[in-house]
């Protein structure tokens, strides 16, 4: 096992920042502000550090580790429930037809209505990847690593998931989406909110946004045309979430126009198919299949590819795969297929 998946410590702080200030905007959570990302650090270490709960407003940090050298090359999130400490906002998508018989004609319009539908659902996000680590599966390894997490812990988490993807961001850092509408009332540009956004929360959505229903038929094209669109080098991210069963309801981000996708955390497919093991033996190398595996709890979880061989309710697991997660015969095993 090359990488291991496990979570943030306070002293990840310099890897993480290093990391945010490859996102290129638009990550809201993931700022390049040193202070914001410590205090997540210190949010994160706290839900590892509590016992088993209720969904609460719980995050945590993850990052993707060499566990040769320790480098740090991606990172990823879980939220145990959102719109807890501050409302969780999106635009959810309607259609409006309207007939005129005396003008023989039909209009047909969607509108943009603002909502908090997902409070009080667990969420997933902040993943990302150093551009050098984009190959070899890394991504799918972080992305998954998340579903085995919340079905070690599954009491922590709501009844349903969350995802949102980070919209379409023009060259300058600017979203054609909030220009469009947020713009106009905000008196900031879309690296400014969005920074200000990972920061402080959203308590300045609700001050300021229009609270009526918005007709797309108002908004300029190039704005109707980013809508439901992830950012180009996140559709490798919606693939991976439609294969897990995420689907779009009709939500987008109030920020860029990014889709919102949901599933109902049962459904998730690996945390539906993943097998609980007991290790009974660890072997120096076999040509067993490679496993997305995990072990550990809260903050002793670890996950990665390994070489999984699995007869009835146990498992045996080659040498390296053992020693970067942490487990000895006699362990728990979670497994899912590549």
């Amino acid at each position: 096992m090359s990488f291991r998946v496990r979570p943030a410590r306070v002293d990840d702080l310099d890897a993480l920042y290093d990391l945010a200030t490859l996102t290129g905007g638009g990550f809201t959570n993931l700022p390049a502000d040193r202070s914001t990302l410590g205090a997540k650090l210190e949010k994160s270490r706290a839900a590892f550090a509590r016992g088993e709960t209720p969904p609460a407003g719980d995050l945590f940090v993850f990052v993707l580790e060499d566990a040769k050298t320790g480098a740090i090359l991606g990172t990823c999130q879980v939220f145990s429930r959102i719109g807890v400490e501050q409302p969780f906002y999106s635009y959810r998508i309607s259609k409006l037809t309207q007939v005129s018989p005396e003008l023989g004609k039909t209009f047909n319009t969607e509108m943009l209505t603002l909502c908090t539908d997902f409070n009080e659902c667990s969420e997933v996000g902040g993943l990302f990847l150093h551009p050098e680590a984009r190959s070899g599966g890394l991504g799918v390894l972080l992305a998954r690593s998340r579903y085995l997490f919340i079905r070690r812990n599954r009491p922590r988490f709501a009844d349903k998931v969350v995802a949102e993807l980070r919209g379409v961001i023009d060259e300058a850092g600017g979203s054609p989406f909030w220009d469009a509408i947020a713009g106009k009332f905000f008196g900031m540009d879309f690296k400014e909110a969005d920074a200000f956004n990972g920061a402080h929360g959203t308590q300045f959505i609700a001050d300021l946004m229009p609270k009526t229903p918005i007709y797309t038929a108002m908004l300029p094209p190039e704005a109707v045309a980013v809508m439901r669109q992830p950012h180009p080098t996140g559709r490798a991210a919606m693939r991976m979430l439609e294969q897990e069963g995420f689907s779009g309801e009709g939500y987008i981000d109030i920020f860029d126009g990014g889709p919102t996708m949901s599933v109902a955390t049962d459904s998730i497919r690996t945390l539906r198919h993943a097998k609980e093991l007991t290790v009974a033996g660890i072997v120096d190398s076999h040509g067993a299949p490679v496993m997305l595996a995990a072990a550990g709890g809260l903050d002793d979880f670890a996950s990665g590819w390994a070489h999984v061989a699995i007869d009835g309710d146990t498992a045996t697991i080659d040498a390296d795969s053992a020693a970067a997660l942490g487990v000895a015969v006699g362990d728990r095993l979670l497994a899912a297929e590549r």
